[in-house]
């Protein structure tokens, strides 16, 4: 296991992807106890983008409605300068 899966839980993809302005998104919430931290990987042209926030919640359908909203703001406000 590694460290950065000890600190912060396990993650896998937990729904498919989705695009969005030519930006792959895939929600992976980190599970943290009986709560799932904001988390996704934003991908464009081979780069790599991975979205990690504070906020929790108490749903694995919530965490990714969320991760995918804020991805979506990111994408927004910052474009391809995100990479």
């Amino acid at each position: 296991m590694s460290l950065l899966s000890k600190l912060f839980g396990s993650s896998k993809p937990s729904a498919p992807p989705e695009t969005y302005k030519g930006h792959t998104i895939t929600m992976v919430p980190l599970k943290e106890g009986s709560q799932y931290r904001l988390s996704a990987l934003i991908e464009k042209d081979g780069k790599e983008h991975r979205l990690l926030r504070a906020d929790t919640f108490g749903s694995l359908d919530a965490a990714n409605e969320a991760a995918l909203l804020k991805a979506r703001q990111v994408i927004d406000q910052m474009g391809d300068h995100l990479f």
